[in-house]
């Protein structure tokens, strides 16, 4: 996957660099892997989150979000993905509150 991560053009790369250390940091015991062609997280062999570069997609914003494997139910409805342009210092805070909160 980290291979994958450096064959993005930038800012893609950057972005997916800063999220995969913030994921690394929140979640330790997700294991990094390629999904679609994407980069991903696992727990137990099922993808809990990934990150979606704008410029594989043509798209305006990059993508955070995560699978239906990921522990985020509140109420009856909640979001499963993020546009992402850049990571704040905020947006970091809030990316690694959800992951923790995704595997527990």
């Amino acid at each position: 996957m980290l291979a994958k991560i450096a064959e993005m053009p930038e800012p893609d790369r950057a972005m997916a660099e800063r999220i995969h250390a913030i994921i690394k940091a929140s979640a330790p015991n997700l294991s990094p892997k390629t999904w679609y062609g994407m980069s991903a997280y696992a727990k137990d062999g099922d993808v809990i989150c990934f990150f979606q570069g704008a410029q594989k997609f043509k798209t305006r914003s990059a993508t955070f979000g995560f699978s239906d494997k990921a522990n985020l139910d509140t109420g009856a409805m909640w979001p499963t993905s993020f546009a992402l342009r850049e990571l704040t210092a905020a947006d970091e805070k809030k990316i690694g509150a959800l992951v923790k909160k995704a595997v527990n």
